[in-house]
């Protein structure tokens, strides 16, 4: 404890946004080294995640709405996410050690003090402990809960460069997808899906093209299962190219939460009615319904990544003073995969 330092550095929320936020709405400020009370821990953070829903935790009006799935913050606030971390102290009753790496969701501090009951001891089922804050249990629960992958499906991964999409195109082809189809939004990444991550095809969504003529193109004989984490246009064109009981879950609404106006919280859109008595089935859905995915999860994951069959796309960015134009690299859509920033 003697070669603590006596400060500490985190993000916090310096005003909330009306749109999208800039530079300006995050400062990274000084504190004191927080002091744990008796039943908390104190962590070293090693990684956290850095992502696009903390728009709806900041944006002016966040904590009068029902359905925010996360705290409201405002002025003054830290912002918070998952986040991989060392004990350096915890209690003698807690079964934690100092040395021992914990996830928790106090990201965004170089050093945290969650309650025992908030943090949850890693163990040696993923190589790569970074690999625990990847989105990809997310895609799993979805795709073996929210709808069930068939041989041979087709599937069509909204956000298919996305910190989810880049794991569920490579899980859906696990499960037995025979054709998986992405969507990004420059053709550079989507060369980056069929290249890197085993799309078959990828349609671009500000392409001269419409898409739903790309998705005809990629689909012929049309699509089985949709998971969706934009809406908009993209599930409009996706109920068109639906074949007949297409399954559609719906885990996002990027569309709504990163227009470049209002406050994230909204992702209107039209479909043709018409296609729906294709007897598609859409759902919407949250891997929190299912808490035993993430368990069975992390073993398959595990497995799969030490036998070469999937990979975690992820990029680290150094420095919690990075972390603010993390978040707006995020939100314009510049990196694949899962970004972590790294203390």
């Amino acid at each position: 404890m003697s070669d603590l330092p006596s400060s500490s550095r985190e993000v916090r929320l310096a005003a909330q946004p009306d749109g999208l936020p800039g530079a300006g709405h995050f400062e990274v400020v000084e504190v004191p080294l927080p002091v744990p009370n008796a039943d908390q821990v104190l962590v070293r953070n090693r990684f956290f995640r850095v992502s696009a829903s903390l728009r709806m935790m900041i944006s002016r009006g966040a904590g009068s709405v029902q359905g925010v799935p996360i705290p409201a913050l405002l002025p003054g606030d830290t912002l918070a996410a998952e986040a991989v971390g060392e004990v350096v102290s915890a209690p003698t009753d807690s079964g934690l050690r100092p040395g021992d790496l914990v996830s928790h969701v106090l990201g965004w501090r170089e050093y945290a003090v969650p309650a025992v009951s908030e943090c949850a001891r890693l163990d040696e089922a993923l190589p790569d402990p970074v690999a625990q804050l990847g989105h990809g249990w997310t895609a799993y629960a979805a795709l073996t809960r929210g709808v069930s992958i068939r041989p041979g499906d087709t599937v069509f991964v909204t956000a298919g460069g996305s910190a989810i999409g880049s794991m569920a195109g490579q899980i859906a082809r696990l499960l037995g997808a025979g054709r998986v189809i992405g969507s990004t939004g420059s053709r550079a990444k989507a060369d980056r899906l069929v290249r890197e991550l085993g799309y078959d095809a990828a349609v671009v969504r500000d392409d001269d093209r419409p898409l739903t003529a790309q998705l005809a193109a990629a689909a012929p004989d049309g699509i089985d299962v949709l998971l969706d984490n934009v809406g908009g246009d993209q599930l409009s064109a996706a109920v068109t190219a639906a074949r007949q009981g297409a399954r559609f879950v719906v885990v996002g609404a990027l569309s709504g939460q990163l227009a470049a106006n209002g406050t994230g919280r909204t992702a209107p859109v039209e479909l043709d009615t018409f296609q729906l008595l294709k007897k598609i089935s859409i759902r919407g859905y949250s891997a929190d319904d299912n808490p035993e995915a993430r368990p069975e999860w992390d073993q398959r994951f595990g497995d799969w990544l030490r036998r070469g069959e999937i990979s975690f796309p992820h990029v680290r960015i150094p420095g919690i003073e990075r972390a603010p134009g993390a978040l707006l690299d995020v939100m314009a859509g510049r990196h694949l995969g899962t970004v972590v920033v790294e203390l």
